[in-house]
């Protein structure tokens, strides 16, 4: 492949054939559960963060009666997620000003939620892609790691990335790729189980690779 655009044309032809369809892995029922949920899942898997939500939202689905609940109950009931401290804090405070500025809603924009405890640019690019349909590639570890391997961008940070990746694909497309990118990472093109050299991407991407590539945080 002797171009990143063919080489990604391939890569979106392999991920349709083998994902056509794939849901966002964390359970929950409208923008403000999400949110949460997106929140809960820094540093901790969608497996784990599943087994944790149901209990919270049975008690708190809403800002309002998650400002009811404190703190301190919250952490309590995301203790198994890690970062319990600062996570039970961020869902908190973000609670409070989600009643304060805006009716109680998620604002369904980039700027809005960027200002949000907890709240960073990926986390809000799920959001929006997600639930309000606003073209977005949010990248985490895995789609930095994929996007390295296939020489689709020079891996300098997440920023470029994710700059890189939303040239390469239409905007129509990047809330499935973006899914079919981290699903596949976990499941054939792992930090560990392959270095560039040994999954079926990259072998046919790449049949003459012979050295590991060496990815950047």
């Amino acid at each position: 492949m002797s171009t990143k655009q063919e080489r990604a044309d391939l890569i979106g032809q392999r991920l349709d054939e083998l994902y056509p369809h794939i849901d966002i892995p964390l359970d929950h029922k409208d923008a403000y559960t999400l949110l949460v949920a997106v929140i809960l899942s820094a540093q901790c898997t969608d497996k784990r963060v599943n087994e944790v939500t149901p209990a919270l939202f049975a008690d708190a689905d809403t800002p309002e009666k998650m400002v009811r609940l404190g703190q301190l109950r919250i952490k309590e009931l995301i203790a198994t997620c890690g970062l319990a401290n600062s996570k039970s804090k961020s869902i908190y405070e973000m609670s409070k000003i989600l009643i304060a500025k805006h009716g109680g809603e998620v604002p369904d924009s980039f700027q809005d939620l960027e200002k949000l405890p907890g709240v960073g640019h990926k986390t809000a690019s799920v959001v929006m892609v997600h639930q309000f349909g606003v073209p977005a590639f949010p990248v985490d570890t895995h789609i930095h790691r994929l996007a390295q391997r296939w020489k689709l961008t020079n891996g300098k940070n997440v920023e470029q990335t994710e700059a890189d990746l939303k040239k390469l694909f239409p905007s129509k497309e990047w809330e499935l790729r973006h899914l079919q990118f981290i699903t596949y990472g976990r499941q054939h093109c792992t930090a560990r189980g392959c270095d560039g050299t040994q999954c079926p991407m990259c072998r046919e991407l790449f049949p003459n690779r012979t050295k590991p590539v060496i990815t950047k945080k």
